[in-house]
């Protein structure tokens, strides 16, 4: 294998898991890399079809993850190979595909605050169910560190989370070219300092961080049952507040349930602005399906529209993905989709609902809540086991619609008039308790 075949093996690890397997297997199974010279990498492509896609679609892209990969790489062409052609030497291609030049500082994430420069307010779809996160980010960027600090969303992965807070730091730092911004996963975060205490830098770790102006920690919920880590990200949290510098965060629920967290860094965060970014209403959904086909350029019915927005439900991250692909057929096919070739498409690329079980919901509660399974099902009426296995009556009735006496019986064999006084005792402190309200949330969006 030559330099330029392990080259592109490497790149296409990269690609692989930022593309979906379909995308990946329709425009990246027959390319190769035939050469570089003075900056310029040509890329082999089986057809003009391909070359066209990867050009429109795919190239900033690739060329970043070739930069990354070579700091004197600068511009990317594509040379069409015959199967069973050798390759061609690109000086003697007539008319090659243009250049498309990339602004290095455009498309590469800078080691410097690792945000994505693709993530911005221009290109996040605001619709109702999150403008309330989108307005209080702007607000956040022209004068951070005065409000809302820190900012924390949350909200079921796909929903958009990542883009916001990235978008917060992009525009911080061009309307405060002084200002040092920095993202980075919570994991990333324990993983460094996990690295610095075991090589004995501990003190270089804490000054790092201390530079900052803006940080930004997706994933907080990571630090759930880490003590040391908590620990640590609680001494920097105050450092940030007390000199007036912005925390920006994200999870993927509300910091009030999430297990292990001690209740000092729950007061910290619920100090400050905490909002939740909810499953999209159908119109909001819709309006994404519209603008994701306006950026693929692809036509679609209202109906086929409004199928897709009525079947993917949560995750707007599912929704580009199939619209990607439905872009990808309508353009090889030359023509509009049908709704039953949609319908095949959503059939074939989407998570199918997955049909719970009672075990299911006892287990996912049990989880949520720290206990064993086996003490929903014991006679014991401990105040901790209680309150949980009353849960579990409450989203078994609610949700699922399964019998009183049913329940009963797969709940260790207890009376229906048991299950009933349950449900009715957690469907009036709903209304009441905002912590139990909370709870009933987080887990149906588990379940």
């Amino acid at each position: 294998m030559n330099d330029f075949s392990k080259m592109w093996q490497t790149a296409l690890i990269e690609i692989e898991t930022a593309v979906s397997q379909a995308n990946f297997s329709t425009w990246f199974k027959e390319t190769a890399i035939l050469r570089s010279e003075d900056g310029t990498v040509y890329l082999g492509v089986p057809n003009s079809f391909t070359q066209e896609w990867l050009q429109k679609k795919f190239h900033n892209a690739i060329l970043r993850i070739l930069r990354q990969m070579d700091e004197k790489v600068r511009s990317l062409e594509y040379v069409i190979v015959k199967e069973g052609s050798k390759a061609p030497n690109p000086k003697k291609q007539a008319a090659p595909a243009p250049t498309m030049s990339m602004p290095l500082q455009d498309f590469y994430i800078s080691k410097d605050d690792n945000l994505n420069p693709r993530y911005t307010f221009e290109t996040f779809i605001v619709g109702p169910f999150n403008e309330l996160a989108h307005a209080a980010a702007q607000t956040i960027t022209k004068t951070p560190g005065q409000v809302y600090n820190p900012l924390l969303l949350y909200g079921e992965t796909g929903r958009g989370k990542t883009h916001l807070i990235q978008a917060m730091g992009n525009r911080i730092k061009a309307l405060f070219p002084n200002k040092k911004v920095f993202y980075l996963t919570s994991e990333r975060f324990g993983n460094e300092l996990l690295t610095a205490l075991q090589e004995g830098k501990a003190r270089q770790f804490k000054e790092k961080y201390r530079e900052y102006d803006v940080l930004i920690l997706d994933d907080v919920q990571f630090f759930s049952g880490k003590e040391k880590f908590q620990e640590e990200f609680f001494h920097l949290f105050n450092l940030f507040k007390e000199s007036g510098r912005q925390l920006i965060f994200s999870s993927d629920k509300h910091p009030n349930v999430i297990p292990g967290l001690e209740d000092r860094l729950r007061g910290r965060f619920n100090a400050g602005m905490v909002l939740d970014i909810p499953e999209p209403d159908q119109e909001s959904r819709a309006y994404i399906v519209r603008a994701k086909c306006a950026t693929y350029n692809v036509t679609l019915s209202g109906e086929a529209v409004e199928h897709i927005a009525s079947t993917i439900k949560d995750n707007i991250r599912e929704i580009e993905g199939v619209v990607n692909i439905i872009a990808c057929q309508s353009q090889f096919k030359n023509r509009e989709l049908s709704l039953n070739e949609i319908r095949n498409i959503l059939k074939n690329n989407t998570k199918p609902k997955k049909l719970l079980s009672v075990k299911d919901v006892v287990k996912t509660v049990c989880e949520f809540y720290n206990l064993s399974e086996e003490t929903i099902y014991n006679k014991t009426r401990r105040k901790e086991v209680v309150r949980p296995r009353q849960v579990v009556m409450y989203i078994l009735r609610e949700d699922f619609n399964v019998s009183f006496p049913s329940i009963g019986e797969k709940l260790g064999g207890r009376d229906h008039t048991t299950v009933i006084h349950s449900y009715n005792k957690m469907k009036e402190e709903i209304k009441t308790d905002a912590l139990l309200s909370q709870e009933i949330t987080q887990l149906r969006s588990m379940l």
